[in-house]
């Protein structure tokens, strides 16, 4: 887990604001919920055979004994909330949310315990054309944010739960036959999550992975129509994608479309945001029969990404326009209502006032570093002719005094120019 320091939070801003704007502008809603949960909602939805609820979760029993856990992710979450409060009874709902999550993972680089995710989850609506809108909602943040070049979407379509668990047994026949190939995890996977074996990155196992049975080739003719038309409105948007047979994802909810952003500009091949269909949640949680579609984006990640590509632009990290001196008591005094004047007047004005005495100097050099483009001077004998300094800290020009009822509107004229 890591501190997030000032000089690092602009660019996170920048990535939530790109985020949050996209999704308004899609007509999406903004939904939060706790990050503490019950474990078995977990257990429930995510699957006992993940990495995630084998491994990653930090879960531990309340004062009352009961088990509970800090969220791996927010699908669970968001689906919980949509059932409590009745949120998909004949209705589609369009969400997103975003903040930490936790895992007991080894931490890596751009992966952290607490970590923080964008996600988004649909409801009550099962056409692949919401499947099209989504990716191409992702598509979108990512071009925003200039990584179009550096990402390419891998597709899959693991089918209903009925044709999967046909699939698991041809599958799991194969890998038997193969067994002396097997490492020790996907020894382990081959009797509780045998789907996972196909995402191991073993490279000793490839040759025999390569040659397994696709989940594409078992496809119940419902899916394999749905996942057709889901390509066809890909292509006819111009949204570029290669078909991965051996993409599962990590969790145990997902069905029909999943899909990938994967990049490999930070080294080996990692993902930059993931999701798909998770059409048996809601009934498996409690709730009436609900399709539903989601993804999630790691920001972390995604900062990284942009930091490492020099992508990050220059406005993100903006400075002060004004820092406001004050020399002598009374100064001091007028300082802090003069300020507030010039916040009132001009409401965009990024403005600091400088606090605690010092020297004309200090006051000066502190100006400095702050990187605001004025400064202000009000000493004692400003406040005996109701002047103000203009010193420009980043261009030459000469200093000025002006009165200060001639002050906002000389600013105004500043940083318009």
């Amino acid at each position: 887990m890591n501190d997030l320091l000032p000089d690092q939070s602009p660019v996170w801003q920048y990535v939530e604001n790109t985020f949050k704007r996209l999704l308004s502008r899609y007509g999406y809603l903004e939904v939060r919920a706790p990050v503490l949960e019950q474990t078995a909602l977990f257990r429930r939805s995510i699957g006992e055979a993940t990495d995630v609820v084998e491994k990653e979760m930090y879960t531990f029993d309340d004062r009352n004994g009961e088990s509970v856990t800090l969220r791996p992710e927010f699908t669970a979450g968001v689906v919980r909330a949509v059932i409590e409060h009745g949120l998909a009874h004949n209705q589609t709902q369009r969400l997103w949310t975003t903040g930490p999550v936790f895992r007991y993972e080894r931490p890596q680089k751009g992966r952290y315990r607490q970590f923080h995710q964008l996600s988004v989850e649909i409801f009550n609506l099962e056409g692949p054309d919401i499947d099209a809108e989504l990716i191409l909602l992702s598509a979108r943040l990512l071009r925003e944010l200039g990584l179009s070049d550096q990402v390419t979407l891998e597709l899959n379509s693991l089918g209903t739960k009925e044709a999967r668990a046909a699939y698991r047994a041809t599958l799991v026949e194969y890998l038997k036959a193969h067994r002396e190939v097997l490492d020790e995890d996907s020894l382990r996977r081959l009797t509780t999550n045998p789907l996972r074996v196909l995402d191991s990155k073993n490279p000793e196992m490839a040759a025999m992975l390569a040659g397994a049975p696709r989940m594409l080739d078992h496809l119940d003719a419902e899916s394999e129509a749905h996942f057709e038309r889901l390509k066809a409105s890909l292509d006819e948007t111009g949204v570029r994608y290669v078909i991965n047979p051996r993409l599962v994802r990590g969790l145990d909810y997902y069905s029909r479309t999943v899909f990938e952003w994967t990049t490999t500009a930070l080294g080996s091949q990692g993902t930059v945001c993931g999701g798909g269909r998770y059409d048996g949640m809601v009934e498996e949680l409690g709730g009436k029969p609900t399709p539903a579609i989601g993804f999630g984006l790691g920001i972390e990640r995604l900062v990284l990404l942009l930091e490492t590509l020099e992508l990050v632009p220059a406005s993100v990290h903006e400075h002060l326009d004004v820092y406001l001196t004050a020399l002598g008591e009374r100064a001091q005094q007028r300082a802090l209502p003069l300020a507030e004047r010039l916040r009132d007047a001009l409401p965009s004005l990024r403005l600091q006032l400088h606090c605690g005495g010092g020297s004309f100097k200090s006051q000066i050099k502190k100006a400095d570093r702050s990187g605001a483009r004025i400064a202000l001077l009000l000493g004692e004998e400003e406040c005996e002719r109701g002047t103000v300094g203009i010193k420009f800290l980043r261009e030459e020009r000469e200093q000025e005094n002006i009165p200060q009822a001639a002050l906002v509107e000389r600013l105004a004229l500043e940083l318009s120019a």
